[in-house]
């Protein structure tokens, strides 16, 4: 991850660079989703949202619980999946509710914007995923 200037940040992945806002919790997969399907306009509801973080708090809770992820990685990640439940960074879920195929878009989405809230608890920079990747 590189800044281009104050108000962007630029992340790689196997396609190549984009850059994103540096307030963007979202990453490159979430903008590479948004472009390619950009089909009805609208965003993910607000119940799905927070079924997602449901999930990924409990799975960053177990996980840390069976060893399998270190306690500050873990409790990172669960705090930064509550403030999704407690309806911050909703505004950084912005894939297409139909965007092509099983979800994954809106997994990575979901992904990304725990992983970089995670990694700003930490006091690291958003796209610094060779910590916590999403």
């Amino acid at each position: 991850m590189s800044m281009i200037n104050k108000n962007m940040r630029v992340e790689k992945d196997f396609l190549g660079e984009k850059e994103l806002p540096i307030k963007a919790y979202y990453g490159i997969q979430t903008l590479r989703a948004v472009e390619n399907f950009p089909i009805t306009g609208y965003k993910i509801h607000e119940s799905l949202i927070r079924a997602f973080a449901i999930v990924k708090k409990a799975a960053a809770l177990a996980n840390t619980d069976v060893g399998r992820l270190e306690l500050n990685k873990g409790g990172a990640i669960a705090e930064a999946a509550q403030e999704i439940l407690d309806r911050k960074w909703h505004d950084h879920f912005i894939v297409d509710p139909i965007q092509g195929g099983a979800g994954t878009s809106m997994n990575m989405n979901a992904n990304e914007v725990i992983a970089n809230r995670a990694l700003e608890l930490l006091g690291m920079e958003k796209g610094d995923y060779h910590y916590i990747s999403p």
